[in-house]
């Protein structure tokens, strides 16, 4: 799945679409996908001047948009759609991810009952563990005529 599909299915745009390219998908099981990390990103400015290194934060929302990518392809979602994270268990960062870096991203799903999913997602520099989390998002109506402009009252996550 290239940048176009990406930007196809999520609503993300510079500087807050985090997934590049994905490069392994399983309906319904599994996503692998990357973001290259460049010294040029707008975060590194001040995330830490001297010594740049990428948010915890956004390495979350980087899975959180891979797992959203997940879903939309298991669910045949065309278009922009939202998901809204709802929970993160677990998550654990391992090593600093730094500008340079190759981003691998790696969500595998837990559990999807009706609109909510409950996903684990690891994301590894070389091969190293950089973050692990579970993650529990919320899906919207897909029957419904503005289901990609509803909120269940949740942060945007993907």
């Amino acid at each position: 799945m290239d940048i176009q599909e990406i930007q196809r299915l999520l609503p993300h745009r510079y500087p807050f679409l985090l997934v590049d390219r994905v490069v392994e998908l399983t309906l319904e099981k599994s996503l692998k996908a990357f973001k290259n990390v460049s010294f040029n990103e707008s975060f590194f400015q001040g995330h830490f001047p001297g010594n740049p290194v990428m948010p915890g934060v956004l390495i979350v929302e980087a899975l959180a948009q891979a797992a959203a990518l997940l879903a939309f392809k298991s669910k045949g979602v065309e278009g922009s759609g939202l998901v809204y994270l709802v929970g993160m268990d677990g998550v654990r960062f391992r090593r600093p991810v730094v500008p340079g870096d190759r981003l691998d991203l790696s969500v595998t799903v837990l559990r999807s009952k009706a609109r909510i999913w409950k996903v684990r997602g690891e994301a590894s520099v070389a091969g190293q563990l950089a973050c692990e989390a579970e993650l529990i998002a919320t899906l919207p109506d897909l029957g419904s005529p503005s289901a990609s402009h509803e909120s269940p009252g949740a942060g945007d996550a993907g």
